[in-house]
């Protein structure tokens, strides 16, 4: 996580111990949970920071999603756990977007501007060529973490309005990415079902889902080869896009 310059103090406060063969994780006296090992630590206290930030900011509303920046406005990325929002994210940086988020994206009902949550991008596995790792990679038995200094492209300075909103679909095997706009109703629907503290909203958070995907352009994403979905993503923004590496629809 990023905080700002200066001196800071800390609003949470977590204690790591040894118990056993594995280790407890304390925040004040409660214990969050037991962790088998260092990167179930770090699940552990992500997990309870979410929550945390959630209920320190009921005003916005959070999203499964990530966030990255084209000439100053956002676009957001929304799936589920393993849809490919980070490896998108992280191929999209090589051309130019800069990054906000890969999993959280706070959003301002009232303005439609989406805010950063720029924790160190979290990919499942290596991603395909042009878009590798950088040595300084973090990398664990089930996760590979860039620190920021090892991003493709620069931090954005959020907050941001959101331009558009690509709901991703990722299918194994597909050999072309798809493509298909979509109207609010259907897209308010679909931001709804990846919000995570719609009971902090009126009416559950579902006006605010429509009105956030009324504010911007929405898409339904069929994700296939990760450069061919790079380029198909990028030829959907209503603004012109930096040049990257070569896109090739053949691309593995």
């Amino acid at each position: 996580m990023l905080v700002g310059e200066g001196p800071t103090t800390a609003d949470l406060e977590y204690r790591v111990a040894r118990a056993g063969e594995g280790y407890s994780v304390r925040r004040e006296a409660r214990e969050i949970g037991p962790a088998r090992n260092l990167e179930e630590v770090l699940f552990r206290l992500e997990q309870d920071l979410v929550v945390e930030i959630q209920k320190a900011r009921p005003d916005l509303y959070f999203i499964h999603a990530a966030a990255l920046e084209l000439e100053g406005r956002a676009l957001l990325l929304v799936a589920e756990s393993g849809g490919g929002k980070t490896t998108t994210s992280w191929a999209l940086m090589h051309h130019g977007l800069r990054y906000g988020s890969d999993e959280l994206a706070p959003v301002e009902p009232w303005t439609g501007r989406v805010h950063g949550f720029p924790r160190a991008p979290c990919l499942k596995a290596d991603p395909p060529d042009p878009y590798p790792l950088p040595p300084v990679a973090l990398r664990t038995s089930h996760t590979r973490r860039v620190p920021v200094e090892g991003l493709p492209a620069p931090m954005a300075r959020f907050p941001l309005p959101v331009a558009a909103i690509y709901f991703l679909h990722y299918r194994p095997g597909a050999a072309t990415p798809s493509v298909r706009e979509l109207g609010a109703a259907e897209a308010g629907a679909r931001l709804f079902a990846q919000a995570l503290n719609g009971l902090a909203h009126p009416r559950d958070g579902l006006d605010a889902a429509v009105d956030i995907a009324s504010r911007a352009r929405c898409f339904s994403l069929e994700a296939g080869p990760l450069a061919a979905t790079s380029r198909l993503l990028l030829s959907t923004c209503s603004w012109s896009a930096p040049d990257g590496p070569d896109v090739r629809a053949d691309a593995r």
